[in-house]
């Protein structure tokens, strides 16, 4: 008889999957969630399908970057605020030791933009989220009401692709999902809560705004560059809606004005951060490296990851026990109805643009995208070893 494992066990768990996921989820903040749902939803039940989509929608309300977000929040479903912490780590670490060893090594890797292996893992990114899209549209959206919410939702954010129009395709989606799925069958029941302590929720309520004035206001007292570059980072996570790229015109400000990073620094490590699994926000650790002021190296890179995510744990820590709340209410499970069909439209509507935009060109692009679909969805073969066979494709013949 199979016993669950302990605490210990289960954030051990979550460690070794999401540094798995970090060492291979290629593609982007929409891939990732697709690459989340097939490992942490299907394949493993962490949570089910309905809590899913509710994590997804709570974290594209809240600003920082929203697939680690789901991922600390899947993490501690598993196993509490240690697992929130040991999937955040699995997931962020391969990339910001990539990102930081990149920096102290500038220019080893030349030009890596039209690498045919990096072409592969942008079409990887089209067979997730495609396959992410049909699984969550067949549970989420089965009927005509909800189907017709998430085209509206995908119509709407492939007319105005902007971050402020997808929380208002959310929120419409909610409203529309509680005046008239009240009744619907096969919908979402109030999943299980995902336990963060009172005391946790109450201090990073209170930890944000004292970061976000505090942090400033201390680097012009003690004059601490280390403090400045706190600031500026812990600013970033904190204020910016719609994920990684969204936050780079504001890292470049805070960044390269002042001196800290040089303008082709900065785009050189831009570039790179595509070539590299795991969220864009470890493009800090880059910058933290590369600072022309210390802390730099590897001190300054692990002072400005911590600093842009840290906001992230501070924001869902104080949201979920009120969300946790809120979804079990009848009215509430109707709203999330909706928004869990406005969630698949937000996806649809991504998959088209930034993913196939950025990455079909041409038949044959479109045909290894498909092989990898098949691969995924009627092979059932694991995600990693898709993004192996399609990047080594993508190295032979593009």
């Amino acid at each position: 008889m199979m016993t669950e494992p302990s605490q210990p066990g289960r954030a051990l768990e979550v460690l070794a999957v999401c540094t798995r996921l970090g060492l291979s989820s290629f593609g982007g903040p929409v891939a990732h969630l697709g690459y989340f749902r097939a490992e942490l939803v299907v394949r493993r039940a962490w949570v089910d399908e309905a809590s899913y989509a509710d994590l997804v929608a709570l974290c594209q309300f809240l600003p920082g970057p929203a697939s680690s977000q789901v991922g600390i929040a899947l993490g501690t479903a598993r196993a509490g605020v240690i697992g929130g912490i040991a999937a955040w780590l699995g997931f962020t670490l391969p990339s910001a030791l990539a990102m930081a060893a990149f920096g102290l090594g500038l220019g080893l890797l030349g030009d890596v933009t039209g690498a045919g292996w990096l072409h592969g893992l942008k079409l990887v990114a089209v067979a997730v989220v495609a396959q992410a899209v049909w699984g969550m549209a067949s549970r989420l959206a089965p009927d005509a009401p909800r189907a017709t919410i998430a085209l509206a939702a995908a119509i709407l954010l492939l007319i105005w692709p902007a971050a402020l129009v997808q929380i208002v395709a959310i929120g419409a989606g909610g409203l529309l999902g509680w005046r008239l799925l009240g009744g619907a069958t096969g919908a979402t029941a109030a999943g299980p809560a995902i336990a963060v302590p009172r005391s946790l929720a109450w201090a990073s309520a209170l930890l944000l705004p004292l970061g976000l004035v505090g942090l400033p206001l201390l680097a012009v007292a003690t004059g601490s560059h280390a403090v400045a570059m706190a600031a500026a980072f812990f600013g970033a996570g904190s204020l910016v809606f719609g994920g990684g790229h969204v936050v780079l015109p504001l890292l470049e400000r805070y960044v390269v004005a002042p001196g800290w990073v040089g303008a082709d620094q900065f785009v050189a490590g831009y570039g790179v951060a595509q070539a590299v699994p795991g969220p864009l926000f470890t493009f800090a650790a880059y910058l933290g490296a590369v600072s022309a002021l210390p802390p730099n190296g590897w001190a300054g890179a692990a002072l400005a990851t911590v600093a842009i995510f840290l906001p992230s744990f501070l924001l869902l820590w104080a949201a979920l026990p009120l969300w946790g709340r809120l979804r079990s209410a009848p009215a509430a499970q109707a709203a999330l109805r909706g928004v869990n069909a406005a969630v698949v439209g937000i996806l649809l509507a991504a998959l088209y643009d930034p993913v196939i935009t950025s990455a079909i060109r041409g038949p044959l692009d479109v045909a290894l995208a498909l092989a990898a679909f098949g691969l995924l969805q009627i092979g059932q073969a694991p995600p990693w070893l898709v993004v192996l066979l399609t990047a080594l494709t993508g190295a032979l013949v593009l």
